[in-house]
């Protein structure tokens, strides 16, 4: 049976959160004389630490609740904090399935945590039987999966990834950066069957909002509060809410842009498909392909050559090139420079 007491680092169940006199107050008007600000100008009181209003336009679009809902500075804090509460550096260890998210790998060195990297099939698919041993290890902590996952495209077997979950007495994080542009249905349902599962998503790609650093993670309520207590106090600006709530609002425009962005694929993968210098195109749930070519270092200089810039992934799937959905006109840019480029 699941403990999230058990899996979680001592030090951090003990902590005490950093607390201010805000916690305390849940007014927006009064006299505010307790956190040193400066009385003067439009910016000069800190944001709501924990997010209320933008935890409320969540819920509306979503039906999660606030409580299951921990907002973080990019899907790259979450991460951060999944290794910060689970694995004590230099003891415990985390697992992947490679090629994946870079991140994962440099969030655990910076944690000074062992990350074990198990590589997907030629499918790119999850083998249960390649980690039905190592589950099992008590040291194993932390289990991460992109779905779909970047840089392949594809969305691993659900069913492979509830087996994990269910077999796993540690956390699992489901990274569902790309989720938005799938025919997958998110795997947040799950998270009131399963206090082990932690879901991510992000504002970053379909919301369009990247520059505002945006990130989510669901999950069980008792793990959010974990999250609560371990985070910078002010961990997302008032600006950046003030943003997110103002696009989550306008969900029509994110639905709009949504379809174009498909539609773009979809004309951007036909005309692919055409050219010489095209060995594979792998499929996809996001808004971007991942390609192979004859000779995919001579591509990646000569697009680079033309301002073109593209995601060389040559080191770790041979040959391949990752390529962002762009707009028609950068997409029919894209196209010409690569046909002008010989085999």
């Amino acid at each position: 049976m699941f403990d999230l007491k058990k899996i979680t680092r001592n030090n951090i169940e003990q902590l005490t959160a950093y607390s201010s006199a805000r916690d305390e107050f849940t007014g927006t008007s009064g006299v505010f004389l307790d956190a040193n600000e400066n009385p003067f100008g439009k910016m000069n009181r800190y944001p709501d630490p924990y997010q209320k209003n933008l935890k409320n336009e969540v819920f509306k679009v979503s039906g999660i609740k606030p409580k299951n809902t921990f907002v973080g500075n990019g899907s790259d804090e979450v991460i951060d904090l999944l290794f910060r509460i689970f694995c004590n550096p230099s003891v415990d260890k985390a697992l992947t399935f490679t090629p994946t998210y870079g991140m994962y790998e440099v969030c655990a060195g910076i944690n000074d945590v062992e990350l074990i990297n198990v590589p997907l099939n030629k499918e790119f698919d999850i083998d249960f039987d390649t980690v039905e041993d190592l589950i099992s290890d008590p040291s194993l902590k932390l289990i991460l999966i992109c779905s779909p996952n970047n840089p392949t495209g594809n969305c691993p077997n659900i069913e492979t990834i509830e087996k994990i979950i269910k077999n796993f007495r540690g956390m699992v994080f489901i990274d569902e950066a790309y989720i938005n542009f799938s025919t997958k249905k998110s795997l947040t349902r799950l998270i009131d069957q399963y206090p082990n599962l932690v879901v991510g998503q992000t504002m970053s790609k379909a919301w369009g909002l990247a520059a505002a650093r945006i990130g989510f993670a669901f999950g069980n309520s008792k793990t959010i509060e974990l999250f609560n207590k371990v985070k910078p106090p002010y961990n997302i600006s008032y600006l950046n809410q003030s943003a997110a709530i103002e696009t989550i609002k306008r969900k029509k425009d994110f639905e709009r842009n949504k379809k174009q962005i498909l539609q773009n694929k979809e004309h951007l993968f036909n005309a692919l498909k055409k050219l010489e210098i095209v060995e594979k195109i792998y499929p996809s749930e996001t808004n971007f392909f991942l390609i192979e070519f004859q000779n995919s270092e001579n591509v990646y200089k000569s697009l680079l050559e033309e301002k073109i810039i593209v995601r060389n992934r040559n080191r770790i799937v041979k040959n391949c090139i990752r390529i962002t959905i762009g707009s028609d006109q950068e997409n029919q840019i894209l196209i010409e420079a690569l046909k002008s480029i010989s085999i």
